[in-house]
């Protein structure tokens, strides 16, 4: 498949706007935007655990370790279910 030129995206943007519509168009653009960067993310999370992982074990296990936080000083009572 070669290069898409001028006239080729300007045939595409025409048939979408015949097929969506004016309105739509804004709709349709946001979630394809939403989609590509939820996609993004995913495979930025998914590189992170692989190439991390040892890393984010060994922060998991120092929290684990750390003591618990000071006590609430606030005069608000304690809530019981978190």
């Amino acid at each position: 498949m070669g290069n898409l030129g001028f006239g080729e995206i300007a045939m595409i943007l025409v048939v979408v706007l015949l097929l969506f519509g004016a309105k739509r168009l804004p709709e349709v653009g946001a979630s394809i935007g939403k989609g590509i960067r939820e996609f993004k993310r995913s495979l930025s999370d998914t590189q992170e655990a692989i190439m991390g992982g040892e890393e984010s074990q060994r922060n998991t296990a120092r929290q684990m370790d750390a003591p618990p936080p000071a006590k609430q000083t606030s005069g608000e009572p304690k809530r019981l279910s978190q």
